[in-house]
């Protein structure tokens, strides 16, 4: 059994340490610098998001969203519980109960950009730099369905 709550700022470090592992698995084109020059990023923007998490029965956090206005900012799993529908459930809350209709998906990160195609999302336009200026080109995606 679980349950989606909002984060506190207590569990910011618990959220970073989440993404960081989730990019070790999952971003295989960032190098270790890139990393680093993500991780305290990634501590400055949660309180500026509606962060929430996916909490399982023993009370760890499997999972969170940040959702900035309508969109997807951040959506990351821990390693160990991907492909138990932990990103699908909170995405799924996302664009029911925050109203998050878009996100922007690193173009070579190939299974989120099919996690949200599968969620109903599709490319609307992309950039060829992130939000930070650097050579990690972006897919903006728009929820134009509901998925499976």
């Amino acid at each position: 059994m679980s349950r989606i709550r909002p984060a506190i700022s207590t569990d910011f470090p618990t959220l970073v340490a989440i993404w960081e592992s989730s990019v070790r698995a999952t971003h295989d084109f960032l190098t270790e610098v890139d990393i680093e020059f993500y991780r305290p990023l990634v501590l400055t923007y949660l309180p500026t998001l509606s962060v929430h998490c996916l909490v399982t029965e023993p009370g760890n956090i499997a999972g969170f969203i940040a959702v900035g206005g309508d969109q997807v900012e951040m959506l990351f799993v821990c390693p160990q519980v991907r492909g138990q529908g932990v990103g699908k459930a909170l995405l799924g809350y996302a664009i029911d109960s925050l109203g998050a209709v878009r996100v922007d998906v690193n173009e070579q990160n190939d299974q989120a950009v099919g996690f949200y195609r599968h969620a109903g999302f599709e490319v609307i336009s992309r950039s060829a730099l992130d939000g930070t200026g650097k050579a990690f080109p972006l897919l903006h995606m728009k929820v134009v369905a509901q998925g499976a």
